[in-house]
C-alpha cells in the first residue's frame, strides 16, 4: 500500500512539478519521489498498528534505511498507526494470542486493586488433603505413587503429615530423575527403600538401603503468610518471575499458590471466566 501511494505520489510530482506540495523541488525534471520510501513507511505503519511498538520499531526501521531524514516520516507513521490501533481495541497481536490461547502471562501494565489475601487463593482450599512428601518416612513406591496421581510441577517437602512444618521443596522432573538413576546406578534400591531428604537416617535394623535426596532438595523456597495481601503476591509473581509460591503459617505449611491460581483469582475478581487460563 505504501508502494502504491508511492507511484501516485511520482506521477503527480512528474505531471504537476510546479504545484506548492514539492515546493520546486521537483521542477529540475529529476526523479524527487522514491516510491520505495513510501513503501517502508507503509511496512513500519503496518508493523506499529499489529505490534504497538513506537520508539523501536522507528530505530528498526532506521538501522534498515541507513537514512536519518527518514526518521520524521517513520515517526510519524508510527505513532499514527498505534493511535489508530489503540481506538479500535487496546491489545496489540501478541497479547491478543496470549489471551485467546489461555497461556498464564501476567501483564506487568496492569494493577491489582483488590484486597484479597493469600488465604483466599492458595490451594487445596480448606480440609482438602494437601499433597506433599516427608523428609524422611516415604518410600520409593509411595513417591511413585504420588508422581502418578499428581500433575503438579513440584512438592513441598515437610517434617511429617502431622506437623507439616515445612522442610523445602523438590521439582517434579528432579524427582523423577533421581529415582530413574538410583534405580539404575545403585545397588539395592528397590520400592521398599525409604526416600530421604536429610543428612542422617533413621536407624533401621533390615531392609533395603535408604535413597537419600537431599541433593535435589531446595532448601530456601519462595515461601509467604496466609495473611500476605494479594497484591504483593502479585507484584512478586512478575518481578521474580515465579512459577509457584508456598503459603504458610508459624512455619507450617498450608497450601500452594501457583500463576495459574493467580490468574483465575484476577479473572475472577474482574467478573470474567476464571477457566479460559489453561
Amino acid at each position: 500500500m505504501g508502494r502504491i501511494v508511492g507511484i501516485g505520489m511520482e506521477q503527480l510530482a512528474y505531471n504537476y512539478p510546479h504545484i506548492w506540495l514539492f515546493s520546486g523541488e521537483c521542477s529540475t525534471g529529476d526523479d524527487c519521489i522514491t516510491p520505495g520510501l513510501y513503501a517502508m513507511v507503509g511496512a513500519a505503519a503496518v508493523l506499529g498498528g499489529v505490534t504497538r511498538m513506537t520508539v523501536s520499531l522507528v530505530v528498526i526501521m532506521f538501522e534498515l534505511t541507513g537514512g536519518v531524514r527518514y526518521i520524521v516520516p517513520l515517526m510519524a507513521a508510527a505513532m499514527a498507526s498505534k493511535w489508530v490501533g489503540d481506538a479500535l481495541g487496546r491489545q496489540g497481536i501478541y497479547d491478543a494470542h496470549i489471551e485467546l490461547n489461555g497461556y498464564p502471562f501476567l501483564d506487568s501494565k496492569e494493577e491489582f486493586a483488590h484486597t484479597s489475601l493469600a488465604a483466599d487463593v492458595m490451594q487445596p482450599k480448606h480440609n482438602e488433603p494437601l499433597s506433599v512428601l516427608t523428609q524422611d518416612s516415604m518410600t520409593v513406591d509411595d513417591v511413585e505413587t504420588l508422581l502418578k496421581e499428581t500433575e503438579h510441577n513440584g512438592f513441598p517437602v515437610v517434617v511429617s503429615r502431622e506437623s507439616q512444618y515445612l522442610v523445602g521443596f523438590v521439582l517434579r522432573r528432579d524427582l523423577n530423575l533421581a529415582i530413574a538413576n538410583a534405580k539404575r546406578t545403585l545397588e539395592g534400591i528397590c520400592g521398599q527403600s525409604l526416600v530421604l531428604f536429610v543428612n542422617s537416617a533413621p536407624p533401621q535394623a533390615t531392609g533395603p538401603p535408604p535413597l537419600k535426596l537431599k541433593k535435589i532438595l531446595d532448601m530456601a523456597p519462595i515461601t509467604m503468610t496466609d495473611q500476605t495481601p494479594m497484591e504483593t503476591v502479585v507484584d512478586m509473581f512478575r518481578k521474580l518471575g515465579l512459577r509457584q509460591t508456598l503459603v504458610t503459617h508459624n512455619g507450617r505449611l498450608l497450601g500452594v499458590i501457583t500463576k495459574k491460581d493467580v490468574l483465575r483469582h484476577v479473572k475472577q475478581m474482574d467478573n470474567e471466566d476464571p477457566n479460559s487460563v489453561l
